[in-house]
């Protein structure tokens, strides 16, 4: 409800005051009586019209007005000297000085003067009291004042009876108290007058004239007809009203607690404040004071210097109590706690190098020879980018643990950063530090753990990062791994650049195909190959067995390993390129041990091979060994598995058919090319190694590799197959103790294979004398020491036809089989 100024008069109209007993009386304005008499009024065919602005006149209800405008003055001084009605009718605009006929709504309502007082500051306020409503038809003058022939309107009461009517009215006479209370302009004894309001008509539209609605919908209440109607109308606004009221108080007393709270807090803090300074100073000034203490031994360049105190001039700014305060400062302590600019110092001897290196890890000549050259090379210019070097190989090759070897040689410090499963880009760059929680990349997080800007950093299991919504990790990896561009590493969390260039990066992986290209160009690649059987007999006789003496409280001279009992526990219970498995077993061997030592008090044993089955058990895996040339069609080939290097047979046998072709051993689609070149091959020189061509067109040939349930590929088993085809048709001896390993193409060359270190020991191991290699792995002999080679003849060859001739003999087998 809109109760005004003038709708306060009004209300004053409604008491009457008794002198004599000092007490106020509420008097009905209009009571059903009077509502009668109302009906009684005559209008008049024409009537002065009075334009109103703001407001609306309703029947019935009393409404002080003010009168500024010359026409509207002569108006009402003529009506109120000659007792006559007027018609007062609300203008569209308000700030129309001079309104004309359509300026005005046609709807108002007849009214009476009831006073005319003139106020102190020369203005005319008059009092007027509508009787009923009325349509405006025409003006027939409007000098001096408008005069217009109007249509009186009737109320509709056809419905304003019954339950409902009386429902309607009681809501808006609740809804009416409502905003009364609630709204703070209003003052409240206006409750008394809508309490006491006794005509249901004359409430309806006394709240109509009092209520807070826009003038055009006030207007449109006045145009109503149906009382009923009107009421419901009126119901709405009001409604709203209510609900609008609410909201705002809602508002400001959220907004009043908010503000107590905050003064409150404000006033503690300054409380605070005056004893933390009468004892000696704020926390926060002390936390300042440290942080400038820090910065003054700091060795950052100007650009971090700036940033530094620009952050610490922020820090000083915040409230303690505000969240943020704890971000700013946990920044400004990451900036004081990286190790800008400071290195340690490296030692130059090369000598220990070369023996810590070689104490730590037996073998890895690669890696190790490396290292030296980069100390090597440091020691004579001074200044040198790191490398970025990748370990690549099979698990359990002691690729991480070469790290802690190097940082140990070089005298650095040392950290790992596993990114197996990484798929946050954030986990390298970081977060920026406007997010709740953010922290540094792990790169400066490992640097700051290091407290020096020169580590040796294992970044571990680099072939796992993997990638999704969140951003591509590898990509990120990029610029770290970069010598020219890591010397200005940007991490979101810092927005200061950061120098890596001095950072030793060591990747690991076991494989490089799940590494992106673009990741492989910028670091230097070092395949770390498996260990054959006596590398790991040594690691286990130098590194293993000493560890588990160690770890299990045993006296080095209470149990021995001899190198036989170690050899046959790799070649019967591990198959690994590593030495991981081979670890668990001695520990489980010396467990065993421990228990008899400590119940019996035994104290010397020397280990044999029935001491190993006893507690292992019976062998877990099986090497093959050399089977002689006694079957035509079977070649002993050489194979590389992740686990080392094997003895392959290639098994071929004939059959009646029609030239069929049969593989067989789980093959795959290399090897089966191989076979067919093979075969095609023979085909083509049948006449040159003494085959009838006919027996291709009657004789079914079937192709075997033992055994069947391990899956085999690539293209080493070439010359072997040749060389088992042309045995099986010729019936012809394989040379005894004889292995071979081999690319062939259809013109009869003979290109180089892998692995030729791995497959020599394999080889020598079955008992095999002579190899046959392509001319092409000369070279790799070169890169085997001599004792891995003694007692081998190597046949380097460039065609197939050399194969043979060196394979076959002349002799045939027992009972060949008779192709024609």
């Amino acid at each position: 409800m809109n109760w005004n100024k003038h709708s306060k008069s009004a209300f004053e109209d409604l008491i009457y005051f008794d002198e004599d007993t000092e007490k106020s009386e509420f008097i009905p304005l209009i009571t059903d009586e009077e509502e009668e008499s109302l009906k009684q009024v005559e209008v008049p065919e024409t009537v002065p019209v009075l334009p109103l602005r703001n407001t609306v006149l309703f029947p019935g209800v009393i409404l002080p007005i003010t009168v500024g405008r010359e026409k509207s003055l002569k108006l009402i001084n003529k009506v109120y000297n000659n007792e006559e009605l007027l018609g007062a009718v609300t203008q569209k605009d308000p700030n129309n000085e001079d309104p004309g006929e359509e300026d005005l709504y046609r709807v108002g309502t007849i009214a009476q003067i009831i006073k005319i007082l003139e106020m102190p500051d020369g203005s005319t306020s008059v009092i007027i009291q509508g009787k009923k409503r009325f349509q405006m038809e025409a003006l027939v003058e409007t000098e001096p004042y408008f005069q217009a022939q109007v249509t009186e309107l009737k109320d509709k009461k056809r419905e304003a009876t019954g339950k409902e009517f009386e429902a309607i009215v009681s809501s808006l006479k609740d809804l009416s108290l409502k905003i009364i209370k609630l709204s703070s302009n209003i003052p409240q004894e206006a409750s008394f007058a809508v309490k006491n309001i006794e005509n249901s008509t004359f409430l309806i539209n006394f709240i109509c004239s009092n209520s807070d609605v826009d003038l055009e919908d006030k207007q449109k209440l006045l145009e109503t007809d149906d009382i009923k109607e009107r009421g419901v109308n009126l119901l709405e606004h009001l409604t709203k009203e209510v609900q609008m009221l609410e909201l705002k108080n809602d508002i400001q007393s959220k907004v009043k607690n908010d503000m107590d709270r905050q003064q409150r807090e404000y006033l503690l803090q300054q409380q605070m404040k005056t004893i933390q300074d009468e004892l000696g100073g704020s926390p926060l000034e002390q936390e300042v004071e440290t942080l400038k203490e820090k910065a003054k031994d700091k060795k950052w360049g100007k650009e971090v210097q700036e940033v530094f105190t620009k952050e610490l001039d922020k820090l000083q700014r915040l409230n303690p109590a505000a969240g943020e305060y704890s971000v700013q400062l946990n920044y400004l302590n990451t900036l004081l706690e990286l190790p800008w600019h400071e290195f340690t110092e490296d030692n130059y001897d090369l000598h220990r190098a070369q023996k810590i290196l070689d104490e730590d890890h037996f073998g890895l000549e690669q890696v190790k020879e490396r290292i030296l050259e980069y100390l090597a090379v440091l020691k004579l210019k001074g200044d040198l980018k790191s490398p970025i070097l990748c370990l690549y190989g099979p698990p359990g090759v002691g690729k991480t643990s070469l790290g802690k070897s190097i940082a140990r040689a070089l005298d650095r410090k040392y950290v790992r950063m596993s990114l197996g499963g990484l798929r946050d880009e954030a986990e390298i760059r970081g977060h920026r530090k406007t997010y709740i929680g953010a922290m540094p990349g792990r790169i400066i997080q490992n640097i700051r753990k290091a407290k020096s800007s020169n580590p040796v950093f294992i970044l571990d299991e680099i072939d796992k990062v993997g990638r999704d919504f969140h951003g591509d990790p590898s990509s990120a990896l990029l610029e770290v791994l970069d010598p020219e561009q890591n010397n200005t590493f940007y991490d979101n969390y810092l927005e200061v650049e950061y120098d890596l260039s001095n950072v030793m990066f060591i990747a690991t992986a076991n494989t490089v195909e799940s590494i992106s290209p673009t990741l492989l160009d910028r670091m230097e690649m070092i395949d770390v190959s498996g260990y054959i059987v006596e590398e790991k007999v040594e690691i286990a006789r130098r590194h293993l067995v000493p560890k588990q003496l160690e770890g299990h409280g045993i006296k080095k001279n209470q149990i021995t390993f001899p190198k036989q009992v170690l050899e046959y526990i790799v070649e019967n219970h591990t198959r690994e390129s590593g030495v991981r498995t081979l670890d668990k077993k001695i520990a489980k061997i010396i467990r065993n041990l421990a228990k008899e030592i400590a119940m019996d008090s035994q104290t010397k044993k020397k280990l044999r091979e029935e001491d190993i089955r006893k507690i292992l058990g019976p062998p877990e895996y099986f090497k093959e060994k050399y089977q002689g040339n006694e079957f035509a069609g079977v070649v002993t080939g050489l194979a590389w598995t992740p686990a080392g290097g094997e003895i392959m047979f290639i098994e071929s046998s004939l059959s009646k058919g029609k030239g069929k072709l049969t593989l067989t051993g789980m093959l795959g689609d290399v090897m089966k090319e191989s076979a067919t070149i093979a075969l095609e091959y023979v085909k083509a020189h049948a006449g040159h190694i003494g085959i009838d061509k006919e027996v291709f067109d009657n004789w079914n040939i079937h192709i075997h590799v033992p055994e069947g349930a391990i899956p085999k590929d690539g293209p080493s088993a070439g010359i072997s197959m040749v060389t088992s085809l042309a045995s099986a048709f010729t019936q012809r001896k394989v040379k005894k103790n004889m292995a071979m390993t081999g690319e062939i193409t259809l013109r009869g060359r003979v290109l180089p294979v892998g692995g030729i270190k791995e497959k020599i020991l394999a080889a020598k191991r079955a008992g095999i004398n002579e190899i046959i290699l392509s001319e092409e792995n000369r070279k790799d002999l070169e890169k085997i020491k001599d004792i891995y080679i003694q007692g081998l003849k190597f046949h380097f060859v460039g065609t197939i036809m050399e194969v043979l001739d060196l394979a076959l003999l002349k002799q045939k087998v027992k009972e060949p089989v008779k192709l024609t």
